[in-house]
């Protein structure tokens, strides 16, 4: 029997649904395998009292510390991070945090291997802990964690030296790898690890069926992805304002809506531009599949989910060269890697739909990505590192 530690801040709860829902989907994958026990730790950052009796923060303060999340026993230890520090004390304090939940834990759950399923702040404080406990660690890179928090003064240090010190590491794509090596980790070191995509949950529909639905007709395009400013829904917004007609679904929340719906409304395409809000997970499906196209222009990305569940829906994407698009756009019916520009993404866009690809054919693009695949590949990941151990 294989006993995993899944520890990840990015893991989903009752107020946050679709926070880190492909952190999720992969872990239940793992755990569904025969020989495999999986145990979940999902920390909760805080700030100090009393910034923590804040709106935005008394909904994390009231989650349960235990519980049971579709079938899987997860941990929801709280720890303290500091404002204005850059991040320079997350790891360390969480590192201090989960000593006194692991010792508890590992009484009746004797681990085998750390699961990092993010590299900033879970990647530091896992080595931390697998030396504690004498199990190998593993982490894996996704985004963010490398091109953000690779990067800050405060932290690049602490993520370089956790790819240094941990047993295996896994990134989401060869161009996330290569991002990993640009600050200092070894990519010899690297396996890349690809995410997966549910294709009975998504899948192509009657197109026009399902616009209707969403009270749309005409060209349709969705974009996926929080209202941040790497997400770059301002490009999308712009090239839609230069192709008459056409409309624009945004789901996703977060700082930039206001600046968007500004935005939206001095182009005079308020009437063609819907910002939805954060759309629960088990409704993207039939948003992705309506779409004539799926546009996201992020700034960075390791390999969006969204790029995929797009391709399964039969749905083409237009994206920017960030990481791993060209592991995703192999060929036409997939989509166009655009510049970054409302020109450029207008382009690729007009494109399409002028000569729409077959949804079929687009859907082939995902066959490749997984759940199953994602998680033989973990289970096997993880069970050489700890034979390297014995």
């Amino acid at each position: 029997m294989l006993r995993v530690l899944t520890l990840s801040s990015l893991f989903p709860d009752a107020g946050r649904r679709n926070f880190g829902v492909f952190v999720e989907r992969q872990t239940l994958g793992l755990a569904a395998r025969a020989g495999v026990a999986v145990r979940v730790v999902a920390p909760v950052g805080l700030p100090p009292w009393p910034l923590r009796l804040h709106p935005h923060y008394r909904p994390l303060a009231a989650l349960p510390r235990r519980e049971t999340w579709k079938g899987l026993t997860v941990e929801r230890p709280r720890f303290t991070t500091w404002p204005g520090t850059g991040g320079r004390y997350h790891s360390a304090a969480l590192a201090r945090t989960l000593v006194p939940v692991l010792d508890r834990v590992r009484a009746d759950f004797a681990f085998d291997v750390i699961d990092a399923s993010f590299f900033f702040p879970d990647g530091p404080a896992a080595v931390t802990l697998g030396a504690r406990y004498g199990v190998p660690v593993s982490i894996k890179a996704r985004g963010a964690d490398i091109h953000y928090w690779g990067y800050r003064p405060a932290t690049a240090a602490s993520v370089r030296d956790a790819g240094h010190r941990a047993d295996g590491l896994l990134a989401v794509s060869a161009a996330m790898r290569a991002d990993m090596a640009a600050i200092g980790i070894d990519p010899a070191r690297v396996t890349v690890h690809h995410t997966g995509v549910d294709l009975d949950r998504f899948a192509p529909v009657d197109r026009a069926a399902a616009k209707a639905r969403l009270g749309v007709s005409g060209p349709l395009v969705v974009s996926v992805g929080a209202l941040i400013t790497r997400k770059g829904h301002d490009v999308v917004i712009e090239a839609v304002a230069r192709l008459p007609g056409v409309q624009l679904l945004i789901a996703g929340e977060g700082p930039e809506r206001p600046r968007l719906a500004a935005l939206a409304a001095r182009l005079g395409v308020a009437h063609r531009v819907r910002l939805l809000g954060s759309v629960p997970h088990d409704d993207v499906p039939a948003l992705i599949a309506a779409a004539d196209v799926m546009a996201l222009a992020s700034a960075s990305e390791g390999l969006a989910n969204a790029w995929v569940e797009a391709l399964a829906c039969g749905t083409p994407i237009v994206i920017t060269a960030a990481g791993g698009a060209a592991d995703v756009v192999r060929d036409a019916a997939a989509g166009r890697i655009a510049d970054r520009s409302p020109a450029g993404f207008a382009a690729a866009i007009a494109a399409i739909l002028a000569d729409p690809p077959a949804q079929e054919a687009t859907r082939a693009g995902a066959l490749g990505f997984t759940w199953e695949a994602n998680a033989a590949a973990l289970h096997a990941h993880l069970a050489a590192l700890v034979a390297r151990r014995t």
